[in-house]
């Protein structure tokens, strides 16, 4: 052979570069979307975990309020059993 390609060869190789530069070209631009997509996605989920937060520290500022409008001595702790108060039905009920 005198080192020369034949124009087929040629050819062939041309549409090979050819198609994995497309193929390359498609590959990046799905990669890009989807990078695209999960950077939006963390925005949004950063955007919502900031706005239930700030509605959690005003729920807590809220029942803070509350808690002092009506005063340490009528909020029951939370570990304390409550009271049930038997009434003459209830304790007929239990002795028959």
């Amino acid at each position: 052979m005198d080192g020369h390609e034949p124009e087929d060869a040629k050819q062939s190789t041309a549409d090979m570069t050819t198609f994995v530069q497309n193929l390359l070209q498609q590959m990046q631009s799905r990669f890009q979307g989807m990078s695209e997509k999960i950077l939006t996605k963390n925005i949004l989920s950063n955007i919502v975990a900031d706005e239930m937060g700030s509605r959690i520290d005003e729920l807590e500022r809220s029942i803070n309020d509350l808690k002092a409008e009506v005063g340490p001595e009528s909020s029951p702790s939370p570990l304390a059993p409550s009271k049930v108060v038997a009434t003459d039905e209830s304790k007929a009920e239990g002795s028959a």
